[in-house]
């Protein structure tokens, strides 16, 4: 999530949350000390992400990395997977706020930088559309500031379906684990961030990103077991 999209949903929760974490680090969102075992961990860029994600979590912990990932050196480097959760803006016009994007790759805006693949994202869609979420697969580009007008669509253009600012970076910082990125559509073509139904679109997406902790725990059960293959390949795109 961008600081545009939080100045949207409450700069003074944004402000808390930043000055939280700050004084107290990760582990007041939940990936303490005891929480270091097998198992994914769940990276939201903001506080208010992180909570929404952990109502649908039964145990396994999130990590607040900041705008842009900033805090990303608080990742546990003891958990099998980092997954990356959260908002994030649609370039492909066939998405609508509240659908789901799960990347099968995560390429940054730096053209010399190589993409890095998704560990099972067929999997991992195919247990959110369990849960009955609108779910599509592809592949999605971190930026280092808010995707607008024209920019969107050279990014669309080169097949990019979703923009953030975080997944690449936390993607660098995974030392051979396998990635996953799931962002939950809020804004897009034809609908700007900033504009005053954005305040709706973005309670709407939170509802939704409340829904996916089961699917990401049943996928991490099943990586961790050896029963999802981390090197699946993108056949799982969808148009």
């Amino acid at each position: 999530m961008t600081a545009d999209e939080a100045a949207e949903y409450g700069a003074a929760e944004y402000r808390a949350d930043q000055y939280r974490a700050d004084q107290y680090g990760a582990d007041q969102y939940g990936a303490d000390e005891t929480c270091r075992a097998v198992g994914p961990v769940v990276c939201a860029a903001l506080g208010l992400e992180a909570r929404a994600v952990r109502r649908g979590l039964a145990g396994m912990p999130v990590v607040v990395v900041g705008y842009r990932a900033r805090r990303a050196d608080r990742l546990p480097g003891d958990r099998a997977a980092l997954v990356v959760v959260g908002f994030g803006g649609a370039l492909d016009e066939r998405l609508r706020p509240g659908d789901v994007l799960v990347a099968d790759e995560i390429r940054a805006a730096d053209p010399g930088a190589r993409p890095v693949p998704c560990g099972a994202p067929r999997l991992l869609a195919e247990e959110l559309i369990r849960d009955g979420l609108s779910v599509q697969v592809g592949p999605l580009v971190t930026t280092d500031r808010v995707v607008r007008g024209r920019e969107r669509a050279i990014w669309a253009a080169q097949g990019a379906r979703v923009a953030d600012m975080e997944s690449a970076v936390v993607a660098a910082r995974a030392g051979g684990r396998p990635v996953a990125a799931v962002r939950v559509v809020v804004d897009g073509p034809g609908r700007p961030l900033l504009r005053p139904g954005t305040i709706g679109r973005g309670l709407a997406a939170r509802r939704v990103l409340a829904r996916i902790g089961p699917a990401l725990e049943r996928w991490g059960a099943l990586l961790v077991r050896g029963e999802a293959d981390p090197a699946e390949d993108a056949g799982a795109r969808t148009p």
